[in-house]
This record gives C-alpha cells, structure tokens and sequence, in this order.
C-alpha cells in the first residue's frame, strides 16, 4: 500500500469516527491490525485535527456565534457555557494526562482495544434506556464537571468520546438536544489540547505527507456528513446501531487476540 493510499484511508477513517460513536481512536487500531496501515506521523496527526476542527465550528457556527455575542452578559447562557466548557475541559486534562502511558500501551493490544469498543457498547446501550429526560436539568457547572471527568476516561483506545460525553450527559439529566451541544462544543478544546502536545513533541520541521491534502478533504468533509447523522439519530434516541456495532467489533479484536495466544 502507497503512503498517499494509506493516509487518505486514514483520513477517511478519521472523519467518519472522530464524531460518530464508535472510537476513532479504536479504527485506527484496527486498521493498523487489520490493514498494516502505520502509525501516522505527528504532522499527519495536526493535519487531520486541522481538519476536523473545522468541521466541528462551521457545524455549530450559530450555536457558537450565538454564545460568544452573550459573554458579556452577567447570568447570560453564553458566559454559563464559557464557564462550564473551561472546568470541564481542566477536569479532563487532570483525569488524562497521568494516563498517557496507559493508553499509548493500550494502543497496541487488540484484546485493550476490543475492551474499550465494549465498553462504548454498554454505554450507548444503557443511556438511552436510564436517561432522565422526564427530569431534565440544565447544564451546571457540576454537570459540566461530571461530563469532563467522563471525557477524561474516555481516551482509551475504543471508548467513544463522544459517545462517552453524550450517555453521561444523557444519564444525568441533561436533554439530548443539550448533551449533543455541549459534548461537541466541549470537543473544540481537546482537539485544540490533542494538536498543541503534538506540535510540541514534534522535533523537526513539518513536511507535508504524500496524500495529505487529501486525506484532510475526506476527514473535513466525513466529519461534517458525521455530525448531521449522528445528531439525528441522539435527538431521536435511535443509535443503538452504534452500540451493536462497537459489541461486535469488540468481541472480534478479543475473540482474535485470544486466538493468537492459543
């Protein structure tokens, strides 16, 4: 397989999973399991955030525009939103940085990864079934504290962020509108984290990867296509498709594993 090849698939797999529920974390495991595609560059990593972040801002450009003409407003959504996307952005940062060793381990067993897809699985499976959405409450910074520490949790290869953040957010009250929303907006600042310690452990000049234009066009362009479905499918509660899917990818990789090792 060429460079260019590689990485538009890459790139691909990285739009379609980095918002769906499903771990992109997880497929490019699997798809350096499976495939033999390597392990992209640091400098393929930024491009692909560069991508995706994008993506996230042009989908919720009124939702943000919106927000950031309040900031200046005491009491107002938009300086509530600032307040509880920062504290659970801290939160997640604290939860996830003491376990980078771990997970760059986890990375590489597929019986770890087959866990984390589970793991997603009885998410998507139970937040639909004991969401509160008879008791709907409003965003609140300790809620916001509780989705962060989920967010923090969830950088094992194969748990869901997103999938993670939504059931959280679902679970303890919040409406799928709202759990939608605030998971997304809250992702701007871990894609901003994930690029700025990759840049810094960068130690040579960056060079364009063969195919990286467009590899960045398939994950900017997935990822907006992955946003619309996804929303969809949360406000009106029908993703255990994604539950189905991350139990049987799951079991494979450990089904797999275990076979190798007999």
């Amino acid at each position: 397989m060429t460079e260019a090849l590689g990485n538009l698939i890459l790139g691909a797999v990285q739009g379609v999973t980095e918002f769906l529920p499903v771990s992109s974390s997880g497929h490019l495991a699997v798809a350096r399991f499976l495939f033999g595609v390597a392990d992209p560059s640091l400098s393929f990593d930024i491009l692909l955030h560069c991508a995706t972040l994008p993506a996230v801002l042009i989908f919720f450009r009124h939702d943000i525009m919106s927000l950031v003409l309040q900031l200046g407003t005491r009491g107002s959504e938009g300086r509530l939103y600032a307040w509880a996307v920062i504290a659970a952005t801290v939160v997640t940062a604290l939860v996830a940085m003491p376990l980078r060793h771990f997970v760059e381990a986890a990375s590489s067993s597929p019986l770890a990864v087959g866990v984390g897809f589970v793991v997603t699985s009885i998410l998507l499976c139970v937040a639909p079934l004991f969401s509160r959405e008879h008791v709907v409450n409003p965003l609140s910074l300790k809620i916001a504290l509780l989705i962060g520490l989920a967010q923090g949790l969830a950088v094992f290869p194969g748990v869901s962020r997103s999938g993670t953040t939504i059931s959280v957010a679902l679970l303890i009250g919040l409406s799928a509108a709202e759990a939608f929303r605030f998971s997304f907006l809250l992702s701007v600042p871990a894609i901003l984290g994930a690029m700025l310690l990759e840049a810094v452990k960068m130690h040579q000049t960056f060079v364009m990867p063969d195919g990286g234009l467009a590899a960045m066009a398939a994950a900017f362009v997935l990822g907006l296509l992955s946003l619309s479905i996804l929303r969809r499918l949360v406000l009106s509660g029908r993703w255990a498709y994604f539950s189905i899917y991350c139990f049987c990818v799951g079991v494979a990789l450990a089904a797999a594993y275990i076979a190798r090792a007999l």
